[in-house]
């Protein structure tokens, strides 16, 4: 139980780093990276279940939350905060 949350953790970490360097947000902190991440994972887990795909091993669960994290950042610079 433990080590899957930790599992869950490193994902998301990752995932939202790679999503705010993918679009281009100045963000260093640990903690906005992990928790684009973690908001990213659930979002690409919709996603991914509206459209049929499930994503196994480690590489394809960070894809999937990098694309959720993505579309969920997209989404709040959209549509909640206005630049």
């Amino acid at each position: 139980m433990i080590l899957s949350l930790i599992y869950f953790l490193i994902v998301g970490l990752a995932a939202g780093y790679i999503a705010t360097r993918l679009l281009g947000l100045n963000s260093n902190d640990i903690l906005t990276c992990l928790v684009i991440g973690v908001i990213g994972s659930f979002v690409g887990g919709l996603i991914g279940s509206v459209i049929g795909l499930q994503a196994t091993g480690m590489i394809g669960k960070i894809i999937m939350s990098v694309i959720g994290a993505c579309v969920s950042l997209w989404v709040y610079r959209r549509f909640i905060r206005k630049y």
